[in-house]
């Protein structure tokens, strides 16, 4: 039984992910900083190679973090 598959948001809205609009791009990083792969956000192999560009770009000018934020005990 497989879900029902999401739609490109980026595509549904006609826009192009931008690395200065960082509150979308945060949406597409898990909490270790990484990038999360299409199977789990549902956008477009174009998008996605925009996407990763866009969040390498933003943590290139910080951005965003380029790693998570350590907690120390």
């Amino acid at each position: 039984m497989r879900g029902r598959r999401r739609e490109c948001e980026f595509t549904k809205l006609g826009i192009v992910p931008d690395y200065k609009d960082i509150k979308r791009l945060q949406k597409y990083i898990t909490a270790q900083g990484k990038i999360l792969p299409r199977r789990r956000t549902g956008v477009t192999a174009k998008m996605q190679r925009r996407l990763s560009v866009a969040i390498k770009r933003a943590r290139h000018l910080a951005l965003l973090p380029a790693a998570p934020q350590h907690t120390r005990n």
